[in-house]
């Protein structure tokens, strides 16, 4: 767990019945990444008492809060969310499930199971494990969607599931797509999932919110792909690290965002590293909701769609509106100009580079693969676009076909939205053409089956993570595009557009910024801000002058007992090792533990270990000796929720992970399997400073050594033999945390409690 300085106060209820007092909850420092945002704690004006969208919705799904209480960012909530999503990893949630004690599901309506992560996988080992998920949901009631319906998040938008207002969550770091249609999705994690099952709820932390304001409207031949690989590739500084993102425009710019591109964005605002990316419910999505209402009482589908997408319901969204209160208060501001915006690739091998499209055309990079996959881009609207490409090409004397040592792939991001493509003709288009047809899943995406990138290739994708040795081999290289640019460059041969854009008029660069980009709104909004800090600082003194002249309730405890920490009892009061150095910034799951590895069930505590830090340093495992203390850069841990990020490193027999700051599933991960976690930036700068004129080492032995004194909150490092030894306060580790950790885990913990 990662422990932060600021003290936090939790209001948690217990998580049901079946447990005897409630879930320990961290009350120190936090699984918060690199940025903490926490209001005074002083009386609530009538100010502070406006919410964002993100603190409506969750306070609508918060259970046990006190009367009164208006929930705001960096609040812990019981949460208990409108629908719960797990996909392959469903029969690893069920095996935590049933390992607590559990037998039957709270409320089976709540869940949802979806097979699309290896769905190529024909191997008896992968056939038994569905069969045992498919079991699973029929024995508890729960809804199943079998391998090839599609894509589990795109299934939760075309079915219903992930409903404007509400909080939905699921067992994948993509939950955040569902933000395209103004539901707050977020991702949780496997142990958070069996949580949900067994109670109907879990716990959260309201993270710190962004807004990030839109102007302008989309140019033509420039899509929603376009937008968020810009901003992660512009915004590259961290700057919505752990954050909940509100995107907000006028109505004229959010006309120009139809929800498929909605869509798109939302998806990958993991990728920025944001936790949510939520639209608001205008009427964009009304209208859209309309369509789904209307299609679905014609074409019943059998999954009782038209029932979640009735217009009654959808009347409900008109007559009762939620939006952001006037006066909320943001973590900080962003705006992007779309107007100013162009066609825009990610990488290679990072989401953090971002080109525009003609910087690279006049390159011509060859490249060998091509994919229209995944959640994010590979719907009937996108294959429309992609089939747009050849057949213009055709018109122009061009043949219309995939050009010579190039393969493209192509797979629907759910078998509805291929059957919408082949109606249409798009996707007979695109077989003619060449494309090497795939079942609906992730497949490539996240490094499973059939077209994968090999040693030396390139390859040009409308997915979303560009990670290294994600889609393939770690000697590859992997681009992001809109499917447009995809579909051009698989016809070229080489990353290239379609010739669509046309740059307006005057426009030389991208206008994007911090406020937004109105000067006399972000001259208000300061002014708002500045009242909001007076009123709040005379709360505070009102409350202090109070305290003085009626007295403390409790006399305050001596200076030398205040920073001493009780240690429970099988947790250690210190933890001390020789730092190993990886020096890397956004080090990320699929760099810790590969995505060919994530779905292989009963994978034995050796060959984690053998594997780990596989994709960032192969020799890592001949480097680290047991008891090493690991230090990496900032936002560790970031990309996908896989719980094996935690578990290998702790196979590896290291206890301590130590970051400039972490990336929040990761955090979430550590705690529920007994991983220690510290944030020292002071630490990650010394370090680089000291090393960085040695020959270049992915995996490094420092020669220095790192103690934690968890009973005095203190850390101390001595830099190598005979260098500087310094000490440096930390945040106190709860009393609750120590029990997890001193358990093994928080599966064990919860089975300890009800007595298992």
């Amino acid at each position: 767990m990662n422990i932060r300085a600021t003290q936090m106060r939790v209001n948690m209820q217990s998580l049901g019945p079946m447990r005897p007092r409630a879930l320990p909850i961290i009350a120190g420092r936090l699984f918060h990444g690199s940025i903490v945002y926490r209001r005074n704690n002083a009386s609530l004006s009538s100010l502070d008492k406006a919410q964002t969208l993100t603190e409506k919705i969750v306070q609508r799904y918060s259970l046990g809060l006190p009367k009164d209480k208006v929930v705001k960012s960096g609040d812990f909530v019981t949460l208990s969310p409108h629908k719960c999503m797990t996909h392959d990893n469903s029969w690893p949630v069920a095996s935590k499930f049933m390992s607590i004690g559990a037998t039957k599901v709270n409320d089976p309506s709540q869940i949802v199971f979806t097979l699309d992560h290896d769905v190529q996988n024909k191997s008896e080992t992968n056939l038994k494990k569905y069969q045992q998920i498919e079991t699973f949901a029929e024995q508890q009631g729960i809804r199943f969607f079998g391998a090839g319906k599609g894509i589990g998040h795109q299934l939760m938008i075309e079915e219903g599931y992930a409903w404007p207002g509400t909080v939905t969550v699921a067992s994948d770091s993509h939950s955040n797509m569902y933000g395209g249609v103004g539901c707050l999705g977020t991702p949780v994690v496997r142990t958070d999932a069996a949580s949900i099952w067994a109670t109907g709820r879990t716990w959260w932390q309201v993270p710190p919110v962004a807004k990030c304001h839109f102007t302008g409207v989309l140019p033509v031949g420039v899509t929603g792909k376009d937008v968020i690989v810009a901003l992660c590739g512009l915004f590259n500084s961290d700057e919505v690290l752990n954050h909940a993102i509100e995107f907000t425009g006028s109505e004229e710019t959010m006309r120009s965002l139809p929800v498929d591109d909605r869509l798109a964005i939302a998806n990958m605002t993991t990728e920025w590293g944001a936790l949510s990316g939520l639209f608001p419910i205008d009427s964009v999505l009304l209208s859209w909701l309309r369509y789904k209402a209307t299609t679905a009482a014609m074409y019943e589908s059998g999954t009782g769609s038209k029932d979640r997408f009735s217009h009654a319901v959808i009347e409900n969204l008109t007559t009762s509106p939620i939006r952001a209160d006037r006066g909320a208060t943001y973590a900080k501001s962003l705006f992007l100009d779309l107007s100013t915006l162009s066609p825009y690739v990610s990488g290679p091998n990072s989401v953090k580079v971002a080109t525009p499209l003609r910087d690279l055309e006049s390159q011509k990079i060859n490249i060998q693969k091509a994919y229209l996959v995944s959640c994010t881009n590979s719907r009937a609207s996108d294959l429309a676009a992609a089939a747009k490409v050849f057949t213009e090409a055709a018109k122009t004397g061009t043949s219309p076909k995939v050009a010579p040592n190039v393969e493209l792939y192509i797979a629907a991001a759910s078998l509805a939205e291929q059957h919408t493509a082949e109606e249409a003709g798009d996707w007979g288009i695109l077989l003619a053409a060449g494309a090497k047809p795939l079942p609906s899943g992730c497949g490539p995406c996240i490094g499973l089956g059939t077209g994968l990138l090999e040693a030396g290739e390139v390859g040009i994708s409308a997915s979303n993570r560009n990670f290294k040795g994600r889609m393939g081999s770690p000697d590859a290289k992997a681009y992001l595009a809109s499917p447009e640019v995809v579909a051009a460059s698989a016809l070229s041969g080489y990353i290239s557009g379609p010739g669509f854009y046309e740059a307006p008029e005057g426009v030389t660069k991208v206008i994007l910024g911090e406020g937004t980009g109105n000067v006399e709104a972000d001259k208000a909004t300061s002014i708002e801000e500045a009242l909001a800090k007076v009123i709040s600082e005379a709360d505070l003194l009102v409350d202090n002058a109070q305290s003085s002249l009626f007295g403390e309730a409790e006399a305050p405890k001596e200076a030398e007992d205040a920073g001493l920490t009780e240690i429970v009892a099988g947790f250690p009061d210190k933890v001390r090792g020789e730092i190993v150095f990886c020096d890397a910034d956004n080090l990320n799951t699929d760099a810790i533990y590969p995505g060919k590895y994530t779905y292989q069930d009963g994978v034995s505590l050796e060959k984690m270990a053998e594997v780990c830090m596989e994709n960032y340093d192969k020799e890592f495992g001949s480097v680290i000796r047991e008891g090493d203390i690991l230090v990496s850069g900032f936002n560790f841990g970031c990309g996908s929720s896989r719980e094996q990020a935690a578990t290998a490193i702790l196979a590896s027999k290291i206890p301590l992970v130590v970051s400039g700051s972490f990336g929040n599933i990761f955090s979430r991960n550590s705690i529920n399997n007994a991983l220690l976690g510290l944030e020292v930036p002071r630490l990650v700068e010394g370090l680089r400073k000291e090393f960085s004129g040695k020959d270049k080492a992915l995996t490094r032995r420092t020669g220095w050594t790192f103690e934690w004194d968890v009973r005095r909150s203190e850390i101390t490092v001595q830099e190598g033999e005979g260098g500087a030894k310094w000490t440096q306060a930390v945040g106190q580790m709860p009393p609750n945390v120590q029990e997890i950790i001193a358990r093994g885990g928080l599966e064990k913990w919860v089975k300890a409690e009800i007595g298992l």
